[in-house]
């Protein structure tokens, strides 16, 4: 009798949230393609016209929904009831229709973070990228002439003009413009580099493979610690087509090192009828001394000290898009400028809008007021606090614990390693009734809408106004109430 009284109590309980499916038999009470399509038809949600789907849309995730319920209640005899499935109808058209590549707020508190895009575009680059691409451009359309001309124009006289070179090049990306260089320059031939500079960058990329792959042939000198200006001479011979230079900017060697100078290997060089490469990496057209940082050497300092061909990033310090910068001698960049794979590496017109529209602002000294990279590094202290405090204020205020502790933002992206610049950061450890799982409130963070991406340390959820700008407050704190809520 007791066994038969608990089946009763069993189907009501699966009447409310679903229906039971006996072993081997097939789901009974999944509703049919139409029936549960009129369902959702019927709810607020579907008729919205922001986040309305076209009835075919709808029709095949509600396939794919009745489907996904069948093979799971045929495992598990549960059925899901019509608001379950309704709920997952909903969630996969609103991951459909949003765009897998979003936008996120940067609290982190590195500032060129190559994981999160590395330098934000400034307005004006942004206002150029969209009228570049509302319609035609002259691309490569010289348009005094009225005949086919060449993209390279575009951003070489503002490019000549800050690095104080002969010419300049851009491609798509900064080991684009090395690869290039060394197929045009040096392939077949040798190239020596020390064995300190023999990089790996991020994705696992390596000197010696970017320099394999463009057919040159590389000769190591030196030691990890210590290369002097004799190594580079003793390993000169007739095969050699060019000295390379490569910034440490992801590392730094201390303690018992030598390196010769720049102006020391362009004149080394240049004694023996050779080329100085130098791939200098983050392409900062600013002094980092000013905001208190090591200084980070420039493209114009490079030209200076004698280097003949120069190679840096345009997403870095830079503060534009992603794209790879040559600047030096007019005959290197004329032969790299003719040689095959510049086509397989050329920079886009969007890329080149965005490129030319930050050039200016470096030109016009508006660098530190223009672009988000160069506000967040010359944010002043002060301010950062305040903001930091207001947001512990809010946290506070929808019952979690939170305070001001000092801690350090830090450039990134392969520059100035081991630099930092002091900041204040909300700390969130708990709330005021039970104890937050903070690795699982970043997870709700990183997943909201607006997605924020945070530091996890020492069991606390660390947010650092440095990387988020003013203006992104608002949405910051909204997602910060939603993530404690869920």
């Amino acid at each position: 009798m007791s066994g038969r009284a608990a089946r009763p109590n069993g189907d009501q309980a699966s009447a409310a949230n679903g229906h039971k499916v006996r072993p081997g038999a097939g789901p009974r009470g999944l509703p049919s393609v139409d029936e549960l399509v009129r369902a959702a038809e019927r709810q607020q949600w579907a008729r919205n016209a922001e986040g309305a789907a076209s009835r075919d849309a709808l029709v095949r995730v509600v396939r794919e929904t009745l489907a996904e319920a069948r093979d799971a209640a045929l495992q598990s005899g549960d059925a899901p009831g019509q608001e379950a499935l309704l709920a997952r109808v909903r969630i996969t058209l609103a991951q459909q229709h949003r765009p897998s590549l979003r936008r996120v707020i940067n609290a982190t508190g590195v500032i060129v973070n190559t994981n999160l895009g590395r330098a934000p575009l400034g307005e004006t680059a942004m206002a150029a990228v969209a009228d570049a691409a509302r319609g035609y451009t002259n691309l490569e359309y010289d348009l005094e002439a009225g005949e086919r001309g060449s993209r390279h124009v575009h951003a070489r006289a503002l490019l000549r003009e800050l690095t104080g070179a002969e010419d300049a090049l851009a491609v798509n990306n900064n080991a684009a413009a090395v690869l290039v260089a060394l197929a045009a320059l040096a392939a077949g031939r040798e190239v020596i580099v020390s064995r300190g500079e023999l990089v790996e960058i991020g994705g696992g990329f390596r000197v010696p493979d970017v320099m394999r792959q463009s057919g040159a042939r590389l000769i190591e000198v030196g030691t990890t610690n210590r290369t002097r200006l004799a190594d580079y001479e003793a390993a000169m011979g007739e095969q050699t087509a060019l000295l390379l230079a490569v910034h440490p900017s992801n590392f730094r060697v201390v303690g018992f090192t030598e390196a010769p100078e720049l102006t020391e290997l362009a004149a080394l060089a240049h004694r023996h009828g050779l080329p100085l490469m130098y791939d200098l990496g983050s392409g900062a057209l600013a002094d980092t001394a000013a905001w208190g940082l090591a200084h980070e050497p420039t493209p114009p300092e490079s030209i200076a000290a004698g280097v003949d061909l120069v190679c840096f990033s345009g997403d870095k310090l830079l503060g534009g898009p992603q794209a790879g910068i040559l600047v030096g001698r007019r005959a290197l960049l004329e032969r790299i400028a003719r040689h095959p794979l510049m086509r397989a590496v050329r920079i886009d017109k969007l890329t080149l809008a965005a490129l030319e529209a930050t050039l200016r602002e470096h030109r016009d000294g508006r660098a530190a007021v223009a672009l988000p990279i160069w506000r967040a590094i010359a944010q002043p202290t002060a301010a950062i606090r305040a903001r930091a405090e207001h947001w512990a204020a809010q946290a506070r205020a929808i019952g979690l614990r939170a305070e001001v502790v000092e801690g350090e933002s830090t450039v990134g992206g392969g520059s100035l390693p081991g630099e930092t610049l002091p900041t204040a950061l909300c700390a969130i450890k708990q709330d005021g009734t039970r104890v937050v799982e903070v690795g699982q409130l970043a997870s709700r963070l990183r997943q909201g809408e607006p997605p924020v991406v945070a530091r996890v340390s020492r069991e606390r959820l660390l947010l650092d106004p440095r990387t988020v700008a003013p203006e992104e407050d608002e949405a910051l704190l909204a997602a910060l109430v939603v993530a404690a809520a869920r």
